[in-house]
């Protein structure tokens, strides 16, 4: 059996870093979609407030960080309809022991997360 994170697995840490976060700062979840590609994977509510919340999980040497402008751009013309607040959370996955390595099934990871950026 392959011991690497599928591409979804990846995606699914991604949620459970960033959706851990949204709850611990207050968010209230509308909606959670984990399956790839399906925008946005949360729908919160926090102070009144709808927030999309765009999570990726990106691999080394890619920026966790960065971000496809015109995915995001059409995410925030969805969102503004709802009057939501559109943000990206990138989060970096590699080994525990390298982060330019692979993520493995039950071993340690590195993760490189800022929080959630908002998109303007």
């Amino acid at each position: 059996m392959d011991k690497n994170l599928n591409k979804q697995e990846l995606h699914n840490l991604a949620m459970n870093i960033v959706g851990k976060q949204l709850e611990a700062d207050g968010y209230e979840f509308l909606g959670v979609n984990s399956k790839l590609k399906r925008d946005p994977q949360f729908v919160a509510l926090k102070d009144k407030v709808l927030h999309f919340v765009i999570v990726r999980a990106i691999s080394f040497p890619e920026d966790a960080h960065a971000y496809d402008p015109e995915l995001m751009q059409t995410i925030k013309e969805h969102a503004d309809k709802f009057e939501a607040k559109t943000y990206y959370a990138g989060v970096g996955l590699g080994h525990g022991d390298d982060y330019g390595k692979a993520v493995l099934r039950d071993e340690p990871y590195t993760m490189v997360y800022k929080g959630l950026q908002e998109i303007h």
